[in-house]
């Protein structure tokens, strides 16, 4: 007779303390992703009270992967490093033209038909982050071009998340990166060492917000447990990524993910095209972020940083 996997019995759905909550969350990983098939490639650690981070997932986390969407978040943050530095402010502008338009892409922007829009940096930045706007990239690029977003990501000791600049100087592919640093760059931008105060909470509102991606890690939760959670998603042939941080009651860091996910997944090929929360690795994700979540749901994190966001209040108009 099989035995159950005790980490998977009801009662330790909910651990409490960090060493407990790690065997939790690398039970539901081993098991999801056998389940979901494809090579994975992951960090995830948690912050105890103690301050002590405890590594959950280090499954080939130096790998180089090619990051998709999920590099769009060191975009931003090098945008922002320039808005830190006083060489680009929040509140200018660059203008939409049928050029720069990614016609086949995801976002908005495409989809407004007509052109000419004047758009600040913020609403850019807000696009790119919250519905992945493609457009949003080249848009950044006009003021940030690859070779000094990369230069700028360097600096702050990113040597293998870096975009992949082409001949037009304000375009790029969105590149490499490792789960490792990936994860570092969320922890970076948890602890104020990414950019500045103001930046800080400008990036962590705009991946926060419940309008923000929601197939994966956020997709079976409540509203408020998804505003918990800071997130970014990343897609592209048979590559599913998603990378994030969740946030206790306090509002403070408590565990960070890097999940990189490609190659063959139970199904076969006819899944690369299936971009939406019915793919293999996307079901894994929101099986796994809801353990995620719950087995942190009883720690407090010993983080001396706090993010709070604004109560959500659903309006009608006016």
């Amino acid at each position: 007779m099989a035995h159950a996997d005790p980490e998977d019995s009801p009662e330790d759905a909910t651990p409490p303390t960090a060493r407990r909550a790690r065997a939790r969350i690398a039970s539901v990983y081993r098991r999801e992703t056998r389940r979901a098939g494809g090579t994975w490639s992951s960090m995830v650690s948690i912050v105890g009270p103690d301050r002590r981070v405890v590594s959950a997932i280090e499954d080939d986390p130096d790998t180089v992967v090619n990051a998709q969407s999920v590099n769009k978040i060191a975009v931003a943050a090098a945008v922002l490093d320039k808005v830190d530095r006083g060489q680009l402010k929040l509140d200018q502008k660059v203008t939409l033209t049928p050029e720069v338009i990614v016609a086949n892409g995801d976002g908005i922007f495409r989809l407004h038909k007509v052109y000419g829009d004047q758009i600040t940096i913020a609403a850019v930045l807000s696009a790119l982050l919250l519905v992945s706007d493609d457009t949003a990239a080249r848009l950044c690029g006009l003021v940030c071009p690859a070779l000094e977003i990369n230069q700028i990501l360097r600096a702050k000791g990113f040597t293998h998340t870096q975009v992949a600049p082409v001949a037009n100087p304000a375009r790029f592919f969105l590149g490499k990166t490792t789960p490792r640093e990936t994860h570092t760059l969320l922890d970076k931008l948890v602890a104020g060492k990414l950019v500045s105060s103001g930046s800080t909470t400008f990036l962590l509102d705009v991946l926060r917000s419940k309008d923000g991606y929601i197939d994966g890690i956020r997709r079976d939760m409540s509203t408020a447990e998804r505003e918990r959670i800071a997130t970014k998603g990343g897609w592209l042939e048979s590559d599913r990524h998603e990378a994030g941080v969740i946030f206790d009651g306090s509002s403070k860091p408590v565990l960070t993910y890097a999940l990189f996910a490609r190659g063959q997944f139970t199904g076969g090929t006819a899944v690369d095209a299936n971009f939406g929360g019915t793919h293999p690795a996307l079901e894994a994700r929101a099986r796994l972020g809801r353990a995620m979540l719950d087995a942190v749901s009883k720690l407090r994190s010993g983080s001396d940083r706090s993010y709070r966001t604004r109560d959500y209040h659903p309006v009608d108009g006016d």
